[in-house]
């Protein structure tokens, strides 16, 4: 079932819904001819908004954990698109290790190890050999941790010889990064020109910035918002940056506020035009993509004198991002929801609905107490359902967000060739 819509506004989506279907094969092929130019990312995740005016990504990861909520009905889509993308980087390929983030506590975290579990799981199925290898310094022997499901992984230090990464017995042709590297680039993982790592290095948390990505997704919805002749404004969150910040000193707090109010009256000013009466917000995040998105690293504004508010929160100083605030109206048994759409190469693999039923329509739903229901997802988030009405069918409401998925993960592709630092120039 497509979760409940209690927004009156559902003519905006519908009509969305109803242009996106109409255009499937333009859409379909506008993406193959992307795919010829651009590489996509190994594996994304994007948290999708649904305000039933507007339907929007607020959130791109490049590492994605949460794997193993997709059901089971959605692994042989997954095995087969990792498959696909192990074939193009290293047909040959035989061993995978697998690398996972250092923090401590990810030992006792059983919801991300079980994450680890089901890639480790996909990779196997897809005909490689998959080890699970630690980077963290205080795992110094193999630590075997039982899951809940009566499952157990081992974690394995890693070993770096002069030239390659690998474990005691085991020499991988592909490094997979499951660890977003948020206090650097280890120097373990530098200049390994005989081996694939993927994501690349420059796509981790300490490196990477929200700026960058949403800069691409910006251009990326311009370009298809004319294929589709749709205002591009009804799938891409409007945003500004504001530099050189730090609230508990007051430093550059009053360019912050002109950043805040400004991007308000652009807001307001849409939503007059569509005639929508709900009240705007934006969002305040750090521009580094290690802090933002965690739910310790965001704050909801509706006017810039809310900012006194948030003077002792030290994590927001550096660079910054204001975004646009999108709504979600979406609900799962009463608890305000958000689709959260996986993709491996260039293929939708499935996803499920994050839900919060302490948070409200217009705050953060990652953060703790949110649960995932996956079996929305499970009859297809790829295959539309032709003479449905928009709104009535899961299939075609999900191939939506599998769209909108698409067109972040298309962003990040631009956003790591323009961020590529090896990349080739050609005058």
């Amino acid at each position: 079932m497509v979760p409940h819509l209690i927004t009156a506004l559902t003519g905006p989506i519908n009509e969305l819904e109803q242009r996106i279907l109409d255009s499937m094969p333009a859409i379909e092929r506008w993406f193959r001819l992307e795919w010829m130019e651009h590489t996509p990312t190994f594996y994304t995740s994007v948290d999708v908004r649904n305000a039933g005016f507007k339907l929007a990504p607020v959130e791109t990861n490049l590492y994605p954990s949460g794997w193993h909520n997709l059901t089971p009905a959605m692994l042989p889509l997954a095995v087969q698109a990792a498959m696909v993308a192990i074939e193009k980087i290293c047909p040959e390929a035989k061993n995978l290790l697998l690398i996972l983030e250092n923090h401590s506590n990810n030992l006792e975290n059983t919801f991300y190890l079980s994450s680890i579990a089901r890639l480790r799981s996909i990779f196997h199925m897809a005909g490689l050999n998959v080890r699970i290898g630690s980077i963290d310094p205080d795992i110094k022997k193999n630590t075997t941790i039982a899951l809940p499901n009566g499952e157990s992984i081992v974690l394995e230090p890693v070993i770096r010889n002069a030239k390659r990464l690998g474990l005691k017995d085991f020499d991988p042709c592909t490094i997979l990064l499951n660890n977003e590297l948020i206090k650097g680039l280890p120097g373990i993982l530098e200049d390994l020109h005989e081996q694939f790592v993927l994501p690349p290095l420059h796509a981790s948390g300490s490196v990477r910035r929200k700026s960058t990505h949403y800069k691409s997704y910006e251009e990326v919805c311009k370009r298809f918002g004319k294929l589709l002749g749709i205002d591009p404004w009804l799938i891409n969150p409007m945003f500004s940056t504001c530099d050189d910040v730090d609230l508990t000193k007051d430093t550059g707090l009053d360019a912050l506020a002109t950043h805040v109010d400004a991007l308000l009256a652009k807001i307001k000013k849409k939503y007059k035009e569509y005639g929508i009466t709900e009240k705007q917000f934006v969002v305040v995040k750090t521009d580094h993509s290690s802090l933002a998105g965690k739910g310790s690293g965001v704050m909801m504004l509706r006017q810039a004198s809310e900012l006194k508010n948030h003077k002792d929160m030290p994590f927001f100083s550096g660079d910054l991002i204001v975004q646009e605030g999108v709504l979600t109206k979406e609900r799962m048994n009463d608890a305000v929801a958000e689709p959260v759409v996986y993709m491996m190469d260039r293929y939708v693999v499935g996803g499920f609905y994050r839900v919060h039923a302490d948070r409200g329509m217009d705050e953060n739903l990652c953060s703790p107490g949110s649960s995932y229901v996956p079996l929305a997802f499970a009859d297809g988030a790829e295959l539309p359902s032709p003479g449905l009405k928009p709104g009535a069918s899961a299939p075609n409401r999900f191939y939506m967000y599998g769209v909108i998925g698409r067109l972040a993960m298309l962003a990040a592709s631009y956003e790591l060739e323009a961020t590529d630092p090896e990349a080739e120039i050609y005058d």
